[in-house]
């Protein structure tokens, strides 16, 4: 895999996890009195924390796996699992209860700033999100491919504080048709990455022979 296919996957893949557009909705329930100046803010606040928190496990996941003694197939097969869980609610079009309960949801709305939480954890950076740059961080071969690794985080979130600050600003384009569409597509790709991470996981168990896969 080239850098550029890596940096493409690394994007594509955590782009349709944090899933930044179905978080606006979210964001503008939990901020119907906030001034535009508020909201501005908080969206500024969360991106940089989902970023933060992403390249943190990124660099250090492994070792926490290792330290917990858990192997490395064995969280793909798990954090595969979760994706799909995911994947299968975005293909339903309806909020995932894996990313924010409705608990939390109502908790934020009664907050006065949810930009830590639970805007940017775990509604953005939730264990979907945390276990998918883990997964890509072990993928990568190189120093090269990590780099490209730390690179998409963080266009991940300014990719994030723009959806969010757009949102803050007008939120017409966030029409449930669209919305819709949207979430399925985004549901479709991840349900073929978390098919794809659980046959990597079993393979890499040998439940598989090598080339079967």
């Amino acid at each position: 895999m080239t850098i550029f296919e890596y940096a493409l996957l690394a994007f594509t893949s955590l782009f349709v996890v944090v899933e930044p557009i179905a978080a606006a909705p979210v964001f503008l329930a939990m901020t119907p009195h906030d001034s535009l100046k508020v909201r501005i803010r908080m969206a500024k606040l969360s991106s940089f924390v989902v970023s933060l928190i992403l390249i943190v496990f990124s660099i250090a996941g492994s070792l926490i796996l290792s330290t917990l003694g858990i192997g490395i197939p064995a969280f793909q097969t798990a954090g595969g699992i979760l994706l799909l869980l995911i994947a299968i609610d975005m293909l339903n079009a309806k909020d995932s209860d894996q990313k924010i309960t409705t608990e939390e949801s109502e908790a934020g709305a009664e907050k006065s700033d949810i930009a830590v939480t639970p805007l940017a954890v775990p509604l953005l950076a939730g264990p979907g999100a945390i276990s998918t740059s883990i997964l890509l961080a072990n993928k990568a071969q190189d120093w090269y491919q990590r780099g490209a690794l730390l690179g998409a985080i963080v266009l991940i979130g300014i990719t994030t504080y723009w959806v969010l600050k757009l949102s803050a600003k007008g939120a017409n384009w966030l029409n449930p048709i669209f919305l819709r569409i949207t979430t399925r597509l985004m549901g479709l790709i991840l349900a073929a990455l978390a098919v794809q991470f659980i046959f990597n996981g079993l393979k890499a168990a040998n439940f598989f022979p090598a080339d079967s896969l």
